[in-house]
């Protein structure tokens, strides 16, 4: 009895959390510094509120292989070039290419991997 009652307040729990979660996360931007300065480009801001609204997370987050967490997925030029993360789409037929480096490389240098916006700023940003 001890354990349905502590199973349902774990459900009862996520019911209300979680949806703050994926809130967070769906209407923030998304830096990715993990190679980009070091080779001498700027930070990535990749706006997930952007894409998050025309697709399923599914698309990106299953069909495509991007992780869940801001600079897990070992995105480089070489792979997006190849056909892989974002290169599935911006491929210059889908939506623009990867050759117009500063749609992407946009960042203020120094910024860290991470999330930024969403839960902060209520909304996207400049970095």
């Amino acid at each position: 009895m001890k354990r349905v009652i502590k199973t349902r307040r774990l459900v009862l729990l996520a019911i209300i959390v979680l949806p703050f979660a994926v809130a967070w996360a769906e209407y923030a931007d998304v830096v990715i510094n993990m190679q980009a300065e070091a080779k001498g480009m700027s930070p990535v801001i990749f706006p997930h509120w952007f894409h998050r609204v025309r697709f399923q997370c599914s698309v990106c987050h299953v069909d495509i292989g991007f992780k869940t967490k801001a600079g897990a997925s070992g995105i480089t030029m070489d792979k997006i070039s190849q056909g892989q993360y974002c290169g599935a789409c911006h491929n210059g037929e889908i939506a623009w290419s990867a050759e117009n480096c500063d749609f992407c490389h946009s960042g203020t240098p120094g910024l860290e991997t991470g999330v930024e916006g969403g839960h902060k700023t209520a909304g996207p940003g400049y970095y």
